[in-house]
């Protein structure tokens, strides 16, 4: 559900890649809160009833959102379950509110911040030398890369939706993929295996060996 304003405060439980340690944030997320001018709050470590508010929303999605329901991909989902906010869960009558919580966000509104005029970047970007097998791993998937920039310098950028990677010294595309959230599987672009197949029949061409009949040899002995 998109709120459409900031809280003072962002409230997390200790997540590994928002909480550095005693209490500290990443140097990740201290920027994104220092773009969004918010503060931010670790809750204490071993507090079931503050991790219970946040896990209890989570719960309720499960039970009331995802059951018997299909999704053609991680848009779609996003798209019904935004639906299915302002229709359904916000639009009901909470029974310990005991108003609708749509009704209560109109009020929070009227105290929050705007939203910036640009939203944060939030993109990973990273710097790699395109290998002889021409992909790259991110979170546990690996994405082809074309293989003409084998031995290139390349910048990769994940985003939010897709996987890019563009040469630092020409600025050509070496690959554009659409993210993917499932682990452990290879993306792999048709031109970029059929330029891999290209490759490979050159390579065996210029291998080739000549096999001579025995006979050749037969002759040369007498």
């Amino acid at each position: 559900m998109v709120v459409g304003a900031l809280p003072r405060t962002l409230v997390w439980d200790r997540q590994a890649g928002l909480h550095a340690r005693d209490g500290r944030p990443t140097e990740a997320f201290a920027g994104f809160c220092g773009q969004l001018r918010v503060g931010w709050h670790f809750c204490a470590p071993a507090d079931p009833q503050a991790k219970g508010v946040v896990e209890r929303l989570q719960d309720f999605l499960e039970r009331n959102f995802e059951r018997g329901r299909r999704f053609a991909n991680p848009l779609d989902f996003q798209l019904q379950l935004d639906a299915w906010f302002d229709t359904c869960a916000n639009a009901r009558q909470h029974k310990t509110l005991r108003c609708r919580p749509i009704d209560r966000l109109v009020e929070e509104r009227q105290v929050m911040a705007a939203l910036p005029a640009h939203a944060p970047d939030v993109d990973r970007r990273w710097v790699l030398r395109v290998p002889p097998d021409p992909h790259l791993r991110f979170d546990t998937c690996d994405y082809s890369l074309d293989p003409a920039f084998v031995g290139r310098r390349v910048e990769a950028r994940v985003s939010e939706r897709e996987v890019l990677a563009v040469a630092l010294d020409g600025g050509e595309l070496a690959c554009r993929h659409a993210r993917s959230f499932a682990r452990h599987r290879t993306i792999t672009a048709l031109a970029h295996v059929r330029a891999l197949r290209a490759n490979r029949s050159h390579t065996d061409d210029e291998a080739a060996v000549e096999i001579r009949p025995l006979a050749r040899y037969d002759r040369l002995i007498a």
